[in-house]
C-alpha cells in the first residue's frame, strides 16, 4: 500500500545537518519507487531562519514536495497545504525540529504514526508512537520508556566520510590550507567577516604558501557574502583590522582577494565535507559548523568576538524578542550579551558532548593579530593538532543514526494501522 513520510523541520542547522541523512537514509531503506513510498518536508516558522532553507531541501533528490515556512499555521490549524496536497492513508510524521507539540497534532488529524527526534528533549510521551533519541538520559525511567530508542548523534554523520581520501583539484595532503567559517547570518557575518580576513592576512605574512577557504554556507550567495568584506557596506571592517576584499569571479572558481593579494577560494559545493577534510585548522563561529568540523575530526579554533556587543539578537524566546525591540532592543541586547558573557559556559559542540574544551574558544573583544598569533602556536605544533583530531574522533559518537532511524520507520510502516481520525487535504 502506497505510503507517505511526512517530515516537519524548521531551520537551516536542522535542514543541512538533520533532515539530509534521514532522507538519504529513508529511501535506502524503503527504496525509490515514488508511487509507493513519497516524502513530504513541511517547514515551520524559525528566528535563525534564512530564507533559503526551501532551496536548500530542493537539492535533495530524495523528497518530493516540499511547502516554506510561511504556509506553515494554515496547515497545522486547518489541515491545508498552500498546494492542497492529497494525502495517502497511511503515513508516518517525522519530526526533525520545530516545536515538538506539531507532530501531535499532525499526526493526530492525518492518522499517522509519530517519531520524534529528540537531541536535549522529549516531550508528549502519551501522543507520540516513537521517540530516537541522542542519549539515553532522555529516556524516562517509568511509563513509556519502551517507546524509546538510542540513535546518536544525527550531526555524528557527517564523520562517516572521514576515512576516504581527499579528491579536491590543486590540493595534497602537504597542502596547508586553513577553513574561515564566519557564519551564515548577518549579525555573524558582520564580525565574522572581518575577522577572518584579517586574520588571514596576518597569517599569510608568516606562512606565505598557506591557502584559505570559505566553505559558503547554503543560505548564502556569493554577492551577500561579499558584501560584508566591503568597508563601505560593513562599518565594522574599519575596528577589526581594517582589511577588506572584493569578489573575484573566472572559470577557475570564485574566491575573495585583499588588497594585500590574500586570496580565500569560496568553496559554493554541499555539503563542504570534502574541502574542510582537507583543511588543517579551522576558524569558526559557534553553530552547527562546530558539530560537523567535530564529527569530521577537524581541530578548529572557536570564535565569538564581542567587539560590538548588541549586535547580537538571534537569541530564542523572550531574550530575543526584546534584544529586537523597536528603539531599546539595542539596550536589551547588551544586557542580555553580556550576561550570557558572565556565565562562561563551553559554546563549541565538541566541547559541550565531551564536557570539556577539547578545542579553544576565545570570547570577548577579539583582535586578529592575537587570534592569528595563537593559530600560528597551533600550526607550529603539528602533534598538539593531531591530539585534538584524536579527541574529536573519541567524543563524536558513532555514525549511523539516520539508518537506526529508517529502521524504525520501516517498523511503523509494516505494523498493524490505526485507522485514520480525520484527513487534511
Amino acid at each position: 500500500m502506497p505510503i507517505d513520510i511526512l517530515i516537519l523541520s524548521n531551520g537551516p542547522g536542522e535542514v543541512t545537518t538533520w533532515v539530509r541523512p534521514v532522507v538519504k537514509a529513508l529511501r535506502q531503506q524503503l527504496g525509490e519507487v515514488r508511487s509507493q513510498i513519497r516524502i513530504s518536508l513541511i517547514l515551520s516558522p524559525c528566528p535563525h531562519a534564512s530564507g533559503r532553507e526551501v532551496a536548500i531541501a530542493q537539492s535533495y533528490p530524495e523528497i518530493d514536495r516540499i511547502q516554506a515556512a510561511e504556509y506553515f499555521w494554515s496547515f497545522l490549524l486547518w489541515g491545508k497545504t498552500r498546494e492542497n496536497w492529497e494525502w495517502r492513508d497511511r503515513g508516518v510524521v517525522i519530526f526533525l525540529g520545530g516545536d515538538q507539540f506539531f507532530p501531535v497534532v499532525i499526526g493526530r488529524r492525518l492518522g499517522y504514526h509519530t517519531v520524534i527526534y529528540g537531541e536535549w528533549e522529549a516531550r508528549w510521551h502519551r501522543w507520540i508512537d516513537r521517540f530516537v533519541v541522542m542519549q539515553a538520559d532522555l529516556i524516562p525511567t517509568f511509563r513509556y520508556a519502551d517507546k524509546f530508542t538510542v540513535v546518536g548523534d544525527l550531526m555524528a554523520e557527517a564523520g562517516a566520510v572521514t576515512d576516504a581520501p581527499p579528491q579536491i583539484k590543486g590540493l595534497t595532503t602537504d597542502t596547508e590550507l586553513i577553513g574561515i567559517l564566519p557564519g551564515s547570518k548577518p549579525a555573524k557575518l558582520m564580525l565574522g567577516m572581518p575577522l577572518g580576513l584579517a586574520i588571514a592576512q596576518h597569517l599569510q605574512v608568516a606562512r606565505p604558501h598557506t591557502r584559505f577557504v570559505i566553505p559558503v554556507a547554503p543560505t548564502l550567495d556569493l554577492p551577500t557574502l561579499a558584501r560584508f568584506a566591503r568597508a563601505e557596506s560593513n562599518p565594522l571592517i574599519t575596528s577589526l583590522g581594517g582589511v577588506t576584499a572584493e569578489l573575484i569571479t573566472s572559470s577557475t572558481g570564485s574566491y575573495l582577494l585583499t588588497p594585500t593579494g590574500v586570496r580565500i577560494d569560496l568553496w559554493t559545493a554541499t555539503p563542504a565535507y570534502d574541502v574542510l577534510r582537507c583543511c588543517r585548522l579551522c576558524l569558526t563561529t559557534i553553530g552547527a559548523n562546530t558539530a560537523e568540523l567535530g564529527a569530521l575530526g577537524i581541530p578548529m579554533i572557536v570564535l565569538l568576538p564581542t567587539n560590538q556587543i548588541d549586535i547580537m539578537r538571534a537569541w530564542n524566546g523572550l531574550s530575543g524578542v526584546l534584544a529586537n525591540l523597536p528603539g531599546v532592543g539595542s539596550i536589551f541586547a547588551k544586557w542580555i550579551n553580556q550576561a550570557f558573557i558572565r556565565q562562561r559556559r563551553l559554546l563549541a559542540w565538541p566541547n559541550i558532548w565531551a564536557g570539556e574544551e577539547i578545542v579553544p574558544e576565545l570570547l570577548g573583544h577579539l583582535d586578529p593579530r592575537e587570534v592569528a598569533e595563537f593559530a600560528l602556536g597551533l600550526l607550529q605544533q603539528p602533534e598538539h593538532l593531531q591530539e585534538i583530531r584524536d579527541r574529536l574522533r573519541q567524543v563524536r559518537g558513532q555514525p549511523g543514526a539516520a539508518e537506526k532511524i529508517a529502521l524504525i520507520v520501516e517498523e511503523l510502516v509494516d505494523s498493524d494501522y490505526p485507522a485514520p481520525t480525520s484527513r487534511a487535504a
